[in-house]
């Protein structure tokens, strides 16, 4: 199996990466045990395959020991050149304080080792507390450090429109910001995707596919207890479809997507990713990986088989129009998290 040419988008000139990102919060512990040696040997079927990117952070429990040891196994059997086709993201996610020269150097130092590289391909910085503006001394920091080869592009993940535009006002080089984006939580569009198609910083959109509630599993199902939502990414993302509707609201939603995946011979999951896909300044879709336990390689690829039409998006349209409006409820991209 490979992955078609349009599977590729260029982030940054000197940085191309898969459209869907093989997403590794699944093994920070939050979602049952993991197999080390079973997880990183199952890497390497996604990177065969085209998924040649990776979403992680230095608080996804092993995600960067995972990545450097998987780093050294491909050098190992394939060669240096092999590393040249991976691209690995992560996130610097510290707790509000003073920000020091030494607090940022050894924070980053400390991925660089974990992950065996010289140089991060992508940093995504995350603050808790915008009242706090030591953020603006990190994001300073992190440009040398960017100038200085320890970085070669910095990002945000969770940053709202009105800070994001602050640190481009700045003049922070940032390339992208990590953002919910899916079918249910369509926030980014009210003002985060203009501000990022006027500034060209892209998107990368998590939580498409709602940990997994949309998919045929929950489709015609009564709705599920707090107690079968075994992940913290079913019990999350069921949080967010209370606060957009109903579960008959979102049955109703499931319905229409099955009609859509049959009518183009793919899933549920394949057009809720291909919806966010095809938004303005989506760069690419974070879909979590359960490594050495479970993978979805060929389902995936089908992603890049089809677009939708304007049929797709009414019969969508109709049923998205019932729902509540998540950014008056909630607050603009990552406001849940302050």
């Amino acid at each position: 199996m490979s992955l078609p040419e349009s599977s590729r988008f260029p982030l940054t000139e000197d940085l191309t990466i898969c459209r869907v990102l093989n997403g590794m919060w699944q093994v920070s512990g939050a979602h049952g045990p993991i197999d080390a040696a079973a997880a990183i040997a199952a890497m390497f079927p996604y990177v065969d395959a085209g998924f040649t990117t990776w979403d992680l952070a230095d608080h996804y429990g092993p995600a960067e020991d995972f990545m450097g040891e998987f780093r050294q196994r491909l050098r190992t059997e394939r060669g240096e050149a092999a590393l040249d086709h991976l691209q690995a993201f992560t996130k610097w996610v510290p707790r509000p304080m003073p920000m020091t020269r030494r607090v940022v150097e050894e924070n980053i130092q400390r991925s660089r080792q974990r992950m065996a590289v010289d140089s991060l391909d992508l940093l995504q910085f995350h603050w808790w507390d915008y009242s706090d503006r030591n953020y603006l001394e990190a994001l300073r920091i992190l440009t040398d450090l960017k100038t200085e080869g320890w970085i070669k592009h910095l990002a945000l993940t969770n940053f709202d429109t009105t800070h994001t535009k602050a640190i481009l006002d700045h003049g922070f080089p940032i390339v992208s910001n990590q953002v919910q984006f899916s079918l249910i939580d369509r926030r980014p569009l009210k003002k985060m995707v203009p501000l990022c198609q006027q500034c060209d910083v892209k998107l990368l959109a998590y939580g498409t596919l709602c940990g997994g509630l949309l998919s045929e599993k929950y489709l015609g199902v009564a709705e599920p207890s707090r107690t079968k939502l075994n992940t913290a990414s079913l019990r999350k993302y069921k949080n967010m479809i209370d606060a957009w509707g109903s579960w008959e609201l979102f049955q109703q939603l499931l319905v229409a997507l099955q009609a859509i995946a049959q009518r183009h011979g793919v899933t549920i999951p394949n057009v809720a990713v291909r919806y966010v896909l095809e938004q303005p300044a989506v760069a690419g879709v974070i879909v979590g990986v359960r490594l050495g336990v479970s993978e979805h390689l060929a389902e995936n690829a089908q992603v890049f088989t089809f677009s939708l039409d304007r049929e797709d998006y009414e019969r969508l349209e109709s049923v998205l129009e019932k729902s509540q409006d998540l950014y008056r409820l909630i607050g603009d991209c990552g406001d849940e998290y302050r």
